[in-house]
């Protein structure tokens, strides 16, 4: 498939979910199918961020919002050399969407959703991740679901990484 075979032009999507939602494991698939740039959001957070959540500690939105430019920047890094990508970033709250996102027309936001149970489960068995589980309950405390508006397309996460992606070019190609 080529670069823009599920949309007429050149775009960028932010997968977004709590942490073990698959955002890592689709994102890859999608950009890959697609034949897309791929960029690990979790990549640019800086040393301190990693540092404070391998410890436990829940980051605030002062430590995410330089994080948040990153993601924003390497988006219209894309943008401007006219080309599609795919991000991943939590993007838990409306907040953060709207500086990685914000009025950016050509830029789409996949939401993986699933259960505190079954995502409880999937970072249990996870291991070298800095996330500890620990930080899940505060992660879906945290977590704003998208707004109409913000026409997310939000995937159960329950259906193999393959057949999620392939539920996601589905409906990129039918928003042509």
């Amino acid at each position: 498939m080529d670069r823009h075979a599920a949309h007429n032009r050149p775009m960028s999507v932010v997968v977004m979910g709590v942490s073990g939602s698959g955002k890592s494991t689709v994102g890859k698939l999608l950009a890959e199918r697609l034949g897309w740039h791929y960029q690990e959001g979790d990549a640019l957070h800086p040393p301190e961020n990693v540092a404070k959540m391998s410890s436990g500690t829940p980051l605030t939105d002062t430590d995410r919002i330089p994080w948040l430019h990153k993601i924003a920047g390497r988006i219209d890094a894309w943008r401007r050399s006219d080309e599609s990508g795919v991000i991943t970033c939590s993007a838990l709250k409306r907040a953060y969407r709207d500086i990685i996102i914000g009025d950016r027309p050509d830029v789409g936001l996949i939401h993986l959703k699933g259960s505190r149970e079954l995502i409880g489960q999937r970072l249990a068995a996870r291991k070298g991740h800095f996330m500890p589980a620990a930080l899940l309950d505060n992660q879906f405390a945290a977590l704003q679901e998208p707004a109409a508006e913000e026409r997310a397309i939000t995937v159960d996460i329950g259906a193999a990484p393959a057949e999620i992606v392939d539920e996601i070019v589905r409906r990129l190609a039918a928003r042509g």
